[in-house]
């Protein structure tokens, strides 16, 4: 897949003020400061279309990315906010699970996983979540350039075991690094054959 244009499209705070667009669209969602925006930019070769910070929590809203016209690219908030209460982790928590069951246009969502990290109790609560609701995903195992092959190699083998305790099927899942381009081509055809299924055209 070669994407052309990549444009923000604006922000909403809850599934009702989504965009009212039938244009297929794949989420991203994971922990605080897991790397979905730099994900992003590395995907969209745009530096900059989505802001990257230091912050943990900082994107607290669903934003959209319309790439080519034709499909978009939808930043979820991370789970498990530093700087925010218990009464806004509920409220976020809410209408980010409205919009993964509820938004008829969703084609995909990749859960993104820090490979800097041992197995994460948050990471595995949210995917538990997933699998009880019937959702599918697609693991992608970030800032792999971070630390050594045979280190992050482990830490991920790790994790998909401990996936074993929520589904026997082992879930489909990605390497990647921002900073050296690993995973673009992978997650993008992976969307590329979403879509050429969803319009019935050969991938």
């Amino acid at each position: 897949m070669k994407i052309i244009t990549a444009v923000f499209g604006g922000s909403s705070p809850d599934l009702a003020s989504c965009p009212k667009s039938a244009q297929p669209e794949f989420a991203l969602i994971g922990r605080s400061n897991v790397g979905k925006s730099s994900l992003i930019n590395m995907l969209t070769r745009s530096e900059g279309l989505a802001k990257v910070s230091q912050v943990p929590g900082k994107t607290q809203l669903i934003n959209f990315f319309t790439i080519n016209n034709a499909w978009n690219l939808v930043d979820l908030p991370g789970y498990g906010f530093a700087k925010v209460g218990k009464k806004g982790r509920r409220g976020f928590s809410e209408f980010v699970s409205d919009y993964l069951r509820n938004r008829p246009n969703l084609l995909g969502t990749f859960v993104l996983i820090d490979s800097r990290l041992s197995p994460q109790d948050l990471d595995l609560e949210f995917l538990h979540w997933m699998v009880s609701s019937g959702l599918a995903f697609i693991l992608v195992f970030t800032k792999t350039d971070s630390l050594s092959k045979q280190a992050a190699r482990k830490n991920i083998e790790a994790f998909l075991d401990r996936m074993r305790e929520i589904t026997e099927e082992p879930p489909s899942h990605v390497l990647s690094s921002s900073r050296d381009g690993l995973g673009r081509s992978a997650i993008l055809d992976l969307i590329d054959a979403a879509l050429s299924e969803q319009s019935g055209t050969p991938a």
